[in-house]
């Protein structure tokens, strides 16, 4: 074992020097070389930039993965340096236990094929959940970890180098300031008059002695002053680097904020054609095209099955972007010729505004009141709506049917 007592016994003498140092700045018995005021503010630029890409990293995860013990795992397994498990999102896992259900109860009863539809449209909300939180976290979370554990870590390392050079400069400073002291005070007119002579060679050779102390100390100070400007120059270097760091971060985050749009896009474009499938399968109740003289509406199912289905949420839909179909089943309708049944005539309130694509289509407006029924033989997407004097198709899914 190399045990060098030298070297051992000169680090315990700069650790020494420098606690005494800092202890003596802490307690106002020492000068401290300040830094200036641009170099300040990249200092707390930078700690400031630690600081909230540590919040924002902490609170991404949580987003992404709220349920506590899977983050602690997924740190885990990171660093142990091995592949994170494959896990169910909670989407797939409701399709799987709808699935289940549909086929215990039936698969071709009107609850089982509901519960087979709602199931796969849940199963591909999962699958597209997976994909968003795959594509976030190597978009977004990783570079900042690679921040927080790459460059941060080395501007930390060579602030705490910049903090010792000053405590070395600082201390050079004051053993300098003590030896010209001493150097001064030596070099005093002695008293030529004394009797005893041996005084006057004795305070000679310490001013000699004092004068060399003084060049040793303003040796150690020039280094100690190179030390510390080249290290300064170093970390602000780095701290300047913040700036790009701050570029990427952007460009990161406008790389998250698309991959949530297209998330939350792909999310609303299946619930949309889910309720119109739904709407499809309440549309059989309503219309009953297999017979023109429906059951009494205090009996009816579709009575029922309207009355407990949730209202669907008021949300603004521009059926440009939406897709809902314009175009009839088999021929075009002319709504003149169109005579409302006898019966089975239904209350309908419009959830949305609706713009007529052609003169067959009745437009919509969002709250209005309308009166619609089924003819036989017509899609199950489409009824006929009455407004007055005006007639024409309107799509079932923006229509919140009443009893």
């Amino acid at each position: 074992m190399d045990f060098n007592v030298k070297k051992l016994a000169s680090d315990a003498g700069v650790f020494f020097s420098r606690a005494m140092q800092f202890t003596e700045e802490k307690l106002g018995q020492a000068e401290k070389t300040e830094l200036d005021a641009h170099f300040e503010n990249l200092l707390a630029r930078a700690d400031s930039t630690k600081n909230w890409t540590e919040k924002i990293l902490r609170q991404t995860e949580v987003l992404l993965q709220p349920n506590p013990s899977a983050r602690v795992e997924e740190f885990l397994y990171e660093k142990l340096d091995r592949k994170v498990p494959s896990r169910v999102t909670n989407g797939e896992l409701l399709a799987q236990y709808m699935t289940e259900a549909a086929n215990d109860f039936g698969p071709g009863t009107p609850y089982g094929k509901t519960l087979i539809k709602v199931g796969e449209t849940q199963r591909r909300l999962g699958a597209a959940e997976r994909d968003f939180i795959h594509s976030a976290s190597i978009n977004f979370l990783t570079p900042l970890r690679n921040f927080l554990e790459g460059d941060w870590r080395t501007i930390s390392k060579e602030r705490r180098i910049l903090q010792n050079c000053r405590l070395d400069l600082d201390a050079c400073k004051a053993r300098l300031k003590k030896a010209k002291a001493a150097e001064a005070k030596a070099a005093a007119v002695p008293d030529f008059q004394e009797t005893r002579p041996r005084n006057y060679i004795l305070s000679a050779s310490a001013s000699a002695l004092w004068s060399d102390e003084v060049e040793k100390a303003e040796h150690e100070l020039r280094l100690t002053q190179t030390e510390f400007d080249r290290q300064a120059e170093v970390t602000r270097l780095l701290l300047e680097g913040i700036s790009s760091t701050h570029v990427n971060h952007l460009r990161c985050l406008h790389e998250f904020v698309e991959s949530q749009t297209n998330y939350y896009a792909q999310c609303y474009q299946y619930m949309l054609d889910l309720q119109k499938q739904l709407g499809r399968f309440s549309g059989t109740f309503v219309g009953n095209t297999e017979s023109s003289s429906p059951p009494p509406a205090a009996t009816s199912p579709p009575a029922v099955g309207a009355a407990t289905l949730p209202a669907v949420p008021t949300i603004p839909v521009v059926p440009t972007i939406v897709g809902v179909p314009n175009t009839v089943a088999e021929s075009v309708l002319n709504p003149n010729e169109v005579k409302p049944p006898a019966s089975g005539t239904r209350k309908a309130r419009v959830l949305y505004d609706y713009e007529a694509a052609d003169s067959s289509e009745l437009a919509l407006l969002a709250d209005e009141m309308i009166t619609v029924y089924s003819l036989p033989g017509m899609d199950p997407d489409w009824l006929i709506g009455e407004r007055g004097n005006q007639k024409g198709k309107v799509p079932v899914t923006y229509l919140e049917l009443l009893s």
